[in-house]
Formats: C-alpha cells, sequence, structure tokens
C-alpha cells in the first residue's frame, strides 16, 4: 500500500502567530522525505482558519524545495476559481520546478462561501470545473491551443512552460459525489476519495466506480485510488479518542458561518450526531497497533491501494511515521 499524507493549515487557536502553521508544515514535508511517504497533498482553502492555504502551487514550491524524492500532490487545485490557462501554467511550473514530481488532483469545491466571494453561481461550478479540466490537460498536451467553450473561449495560444512529465503528470479528480463519480469514471479518470464518507459509504462508492469505469470502457487495473481518511494516534486509546473528538468538533464548528449561516453544502451524518459520526464511522483513532489493525482490515475490504491520510495532531502524526507507516507500507 502506497501512502500519502493529505496535509490541512488548520489554523485552530488564533493567539499562535499563523506563520507557525506553515512553518509546522514545512518541517512535516522534510520528514516525510525521509521516511519513506510517497507523497504530500496539499489542500486548497479559502476565507476560513479551517485551512489556510489559498494557493496549493505556491505552497507545492515551498515543499518541493524542502524535499528531494516526496511527490507533491495537490488535493485538490480548486478549478472553477482560476482561468484555465493560469492553471494550466502554474501546474506546468511547479512540476518543472519539482523536478517531475506533480500528482494533479482537480475538484470543484463544495464551500458555498468560497463560491459566493468568488463571484460564481453554484449551479455553474460543475461545468466551470469540466470545461477548466478539459482546457487544462489541451493546454499541456497540444503545441498551441484553440478552444470554444461555454465559459472560456483561446485563439491559438501557446501556454508555456510544458510539464516535465510526459505527456502530462497523473491526474486525479475528487469524487465526492455518485454525478462526480460517474463523470470522472465516463472519461476514464482515476479519482480521490474524500476524507468526511464513512467507511461503509466510502466502499459503497469505490464499487461503483468499478462499475461505471468499466461501463465506460476502462479499467480499474493498476490505478493508485488515494483514499483520505482522518486518523488520530496516541499512547492511550482514550488519548486519541479525545483527540479525534476534538477535531470532529472543530471540522462540523467550521461549516457554520459567523452568521450562522451553513457555509458549505448540506451534510448528511447518516442520522447521527455529527461528532458520534465522525469518531464512530469516519476517522481511524487508537493506538498505533490499533489504528495500524484498522488501517490493514479496511483496506482488505475495500481493497485500498493507497492511503491518504490526515493525521489530526503533531502526535499523531509522529506515531503514524514512527510506529503505523513501517508496518501498512509496502
Amino acid at each position: 500500500m502506497k501512502v500519502g499524507i493529505l496535509q490541512f493549515f488548520g489554523w485552530r487557536d488564533r493567539s499562535i502567530p499563523l506563520n507557525s502553521v506553515y512553518e509546522t508544515a514545512l518541517e512535516r514535508f522534510a520528514i516525510m522525505d525521509q521516511a519513506g511517504y510517497d507523497a504530500v497533498w496539499l489542500a486548497e482553502h479559502h476565507f476560513s482558519s479551517f485551512s489556510v492555504c489559498p494557493s496549493v502551487h505556491m505552497m507545492g514550491t515551498m515543499a518541493a524545495a524542502r524535499t528531494r524524492r516526496l511527490r507533491i500532490g495537490t488535493a485538490v487545485s480548486l478549478a472553477p476559481f482560476y482561468n484555465p490557462l493560469r492553471l494550466a501554467e502554474e501546474v506546468a511550473l511547479l512540476d518543472v520546478l519539482s523536478g517531475g514530481r506533480v500528482n494533479w488532483g482537480a475538484g470543484r469545491g463544495f464551500e458555498r462561501s468560497e463560491f459566493a466571494a468568488f463571484g460564481i453561481a453554484g449551479e455553474e461550478s460543475a461545468p466551470r470545473f469540466h470545461e477548466t479540466v478539459d482546457i487544462v490537460l489541451k493546454a499541456w498536451t497540444n503545441q498551441r491551443l484553440s478552444y470554444e467553450g461555454r465559459f472560456y473561449q483561446y485563439e491559438d495560444v501557446e501556454v508555456l512552460p510544458k510539464p516535465l512529465q510526459a505527456p502530462h503528470p497523473p491526474v486525479w479528480m475528487a469524487a465526492s459525489s455518485v454525478p462526480a463519480i460517474d463523470w470522472a469514471a465516463s472519461r476514464g479518470f482515476s479519482i480521490l476519495m474524500d476524507p468526511h464518507t464513512s467507511r461503509a459509504e466510502l466502499i459503497n462508492r469505490r464499487q461503483h466506480y468499478a462499475v461505471k469505469l468499466a461501463d465506460a470502457g476502462y479499467s480499474d487495473a493498476g490505478r493508485d485510488i488515494p483514499m483520505a481518511r482522518l486518523v488520530a494516534v496516541d499512547e492511550t486509546a482514550e488519548k486519541a479518542r479525545e483527540v479525534a473528538k476534538r477535531a470532529a468538533g472543530w471540522m462540523t464548528a467550521s461549516y457554520v458561518g459567523r452568521s450562522g449561516n451553513v457555509r458549505q453544502e448540506v451534510r448528511n451524518y447518516g442520522g447521527k450526531d455529527p461528532i458520534d459520526y465522525y469518531l464512530d464511522d469516519v476517522m481511524f483513532h487508537g493506538t498505533a497497533d490499533s489504528v495500524a489493525d484498522q488501517i490493514a482490515a479496511f483496506a482488505g475490504e475495500i481493497g485500498m491501494n493507497y492511503l491518504m491520510a490526515a493525521p489530526l495532531s503533531g502526535r499523531s502524526f509522529r506515531l503514524l511515521t514512527e510506529q503505523v507507516l513501517p508496518r501498512i507500507a509496502g
């Protein structure tokens, strides 16, 4: 199994200088480079202390500068918020500067507040995302680009640089909903699976993706399908559960804005209290041995070949790296 880290940039305590959030992440990248992780996957968010990384491409250059072998993943570039040509340029430049280590993950986003602030109608987010992905891939693989779309039109543009990886970096589409999975499968894209879906639903969606991929004439054989999971590891099960509980409370609170309006698309917690949902159905939490066993059991059940772990504390990252990773990676 390959193991990567989904790196959020949460600023939970505003009495702590913001730059310490970035310094901690940069130190983590260097450790990951030596520890045997496959990739760091950088999460892009806007206008919220839930994760204060508005540019995964800029952060990616810093990750590349601190590492030598670690792949640099975007999880995700929020494609509707970019001019497609600018997005193609930035990711290609990151691929060149990193020596060809980019994993490009793209998504449409789900934050209502982000769509509103960027002036994008919610009903346009999916078609803008699809069109932007199409343009980026054509900009990378065509010497010059002409394009006539619903949102963007270009005539005879040379997009430079081209990515170092040929014909382009490996590509994944974020797919948290059935329509997103169907669209990605119909075009043969590999997918990234999100950290908030229950384990049972993740199994259903992974099976659905395999069926839809086959229906479209593609195979899932040999594909890396990163599955993001929130992970709390501590010296005792009780301490790990408390870390997981605090993180669940922070996340669910972040979905509501100052005015009380829901910032994100409405979520269904399976009829449970949101915190119980995360603790019981979503997260891996416990001692290092227990978490390793939980991951191995789930991998066997779903056929997971790539864990994208999101450690919920500094101790969780350390124990994941020192004790869990050696047992599950291979």
